[in-house]
């Protein structure tokens, strides 16, 4: 399977790259390398994204996580670093998601 077909399924399943990884039970960046061709996927994973592509859909997770990220797995997230630096970046774009915050409990607090 080529890095073009992942991406061809990722579209066919209306996914992102994170909901075919939690699916298939590997990490968001090993689906990326997938489809840069830097790595290949096993045949257990060729197999389970057939499958995928067969039912038409990806199981998604609704609101929160089923279980709760520990704070060193949040924090070794690329994407929460890729966030904070459009944080840092873009005035606008903090004080609407600053506002988007108000509506949610402080885990400090």
């Amino acid at each position: 399977m080529t890095g073009d077909d992942i991406q061809k399924l990722r579209q066919q399943l209306r996914c992102t790259p994170r909901e075919l990884a939690e699916a298939l039970g590997v990490s968001r960046e090993l689906v990326m390398q997938w489809e840069e061709e830097q790595r290949f996927p096993t045949k257990e994973h060729v197999l389970q994204m057939e499958t995928l592509r067969q039912k038409g859909s990806v199981p998604r997770m609704r609101g929160r996580r089923a279980t709760a990220e520990s704070p060193m797995a949040v924090l070794a997230d690329p994407d929460l670093w890729r966030l904070m630096r459009k944080l840092l970046t873009h005035t606008e774009l903090r004080a609407r998601v600053l506002a988007i915050a108000d509506d949610y409990d402080d885990p400090v607090e």
